[in-house]
């Protein structure tokens, strides 16, 4: 990826990225607030690993998601039926306490004349999850960039997540993951083919309250 593409990626509200010096000096103040030394054997290091990880962590503002659907396959022979990959693993952060989603994501389409690599569909939820994150965003992202890009006769995407932000802090309530769901076309508007995409992915949204 060309540096002038990936450094116009890593801006976010016209906002120049700062320094590696600089967000190694703010992790120190971080720790300092803590009530910790930075400077003592065990810290010494810590802030360095922690941008290498915010690096690894937030990679997906480097990617354009849209790129890994641009290749497709026109020779199906005609096959029209749905094509589903479930449970994608991913892991994300939250943009309001940047705490730890953990989840899976399944992800199904309609293709109208042309499909895509399956792992490309991975690819794209990667991408998504690694930046901070709102679930809900999330999984619109992800739907609607298989849309704009395929443009199949309808897309389906469902969420099951853990949300550190509640297990950790706040509440405390282990055990309990959040369903969301994007359906677009097809999916939106015929029960049946709705009613099969849940079924083939184990029908989470059944947990829903």
């Amino acid at each position: 990826m060309p540096e002038s593409k990936s450094r116009l990626r890593a801006v976010a509200g016209g906002i120049k990225r700062p320094s590696r010096a600089a967000a190694e000096e703010a992790i120190r103040t971080l720790l300092l607030w803590a009530g910790d030394n930075p400077a003592r054997e065990g810290l010494r290091d810590t802030p360095a690993r922690v941008a290498r990880a915010f690096e690894d962590w937030f990679s997906g503002y480097n990617e354009d998601p849209e790129e890994y659907m641009q290749r497709t396959f026109e020779e199906v022979e005609g096959y029209d039926n749905m094509i589903v990959l479930r449970d994608i693993r991913f892991e994300s952060h939250c943009e309001h306490h940047l705490a730890p989603i953990i989840g899976k994501a399944h992800v199904g389409y309609l293709p109208n004349n042309k499909v895509v690599g399956i792992s490309k569909l991975a690819r794209v939820v990667e991408a998504y999850a690694r930046r901070l994150q709102v679930q809900e965003k999330m999984n619109a992202q992800i739907a609607n960039t298989i849309q704009k890009v395929l443009e199949p006769k309808g897309v389906a995407v469902v969420i099951e997540a853990s949300h550190q932000c509640m297990t950790t802090r706040g509440v405390h309530k282990t055990g309990v993951s959040m369903v969301t769901s994007t359906m677009l076309g097809d999916f939106r508007s015929n029960e049946i083919t709705r009613r099969e995409f849940l079924a083939v992915i184990g029908n989470p949204q059944s947990h829903m309250g």
